[in-house]
């Protein structure tokens, strides 16, 4: 199997993995400069740096890289630590650079009026791939939307009971209605995505949740959503609320999130 094929294939996939690879060797190693071992979310791994208890030290830490997004470089000396010695005739010192292979981050926006459509401008920008979902043909289409990855105009429950968003996946609701915006929220409350935002005041948000708690939903499942969404930074056109979604996004995603947990303090202080 190709580990490069493999990649593209587990990014598709919308999963995670992390790629480990021999950056520099001095003297004997069992394998070579270059060689490479892919660690999948799933434990499972494709290709080999030698095996022995550096791969499985490796293996550990592509797991870490894998949670904390971030890459790492380990060194292993295997002339002087005991553990190393095999039996082997290898006496050499290697350096192992692990990266985290990640899912290209994917917004689906609900909703396809003023605000969606800047949100879709700032959010492919940055790198997301965006998929638009409204019940008008007239507003999401490819006319609008031309580069979006997918785009639906149907019913949002229908469209919802037909997703299946990972734990990679973000979502924002903006559709043109409250009774529209809490039926996406009710089922969204219910997936694993990454991040959940919703367009409107602090005022519709304590309703929303007025409502939902007399559902039975626990205020626990409601403290994940990002609402008002976005970063407070004075937004009121539709193209500045677009930049402070997206700013909000980029910080969950590259794990920045400390105005995010700010205003979520604040929230918090406001509704108890």
């Amino acid at each position: 199997m190709d580990i490069y094929e493999e990649i593209v294939q587990l990014r598709r996939q919308g999963r995670r993995a992390a790629l480990a690879t021999i950056i520099s060797v001095r003297g004997s190693i069992p394998s070579f400069q270059s060689a490479k071992m892919l660690v999948r979310d799933d434990g499972s791994i494709v290709g080999t740096i030698g095996g022995g208890c550096v791969e499985a030290e490796v293996w550990q830490a592509a797991r870490e890289v894998m949670e904390q997004e971030r890459p790492r470089t380990l060194t292993f000396n295997l002339n002087q630590d005991p553990k190393y010695d095999t039996g082997l005739v290898c006496g050499g010192t290697l350096e192992i650079y692990i990266e985290p292979v990640l899912p290209v981050p994917h917004l689906c926006i609900f909703g396809a009026g003023h605000v969606s459509i800047n949100l879709y401008t700032a959010a492919r920008l940055a790198g997301f791939d965006v998929s638009v979902i409204d019940d008008r043909e007239s507003y999401a289409n490819r006319e609008r939307f031309p580069e979006a990855r997918d785009i639906y105009a149907d019913d949002f429950e229908k469209v919802c009971a037909a997703l299946a968003p990972t734990e990679s996946d973000f979502i924002v609701i903006a559709t043109r209605g409250h009774r529209d915006d809490m039926r996406v929220l009710r089922w969204a409350l219910e997936t694993p995505v990454r991040y959940l935002g919703m367009i409107g005041s602090e005022r519709k948000w304590l309703k929303i949740c007025e409502a939902f708690e007399r559902e039975g939903i626990a205020p626990e499942k409601l403290q994940r959503v990002h609402s008002p969404v976005g970063l407070e930074i004075g937004a009121q056109t539709p193209e500045e609320i677009a930049v402070s979604i997206v700013a909000e996004m980029i910080a969950v995603r590259r794990r920045a999130e400390t105005g995010v947990q700010r205003k979520r303090v604040e929230r918090k202080t406001v509704t108890s």
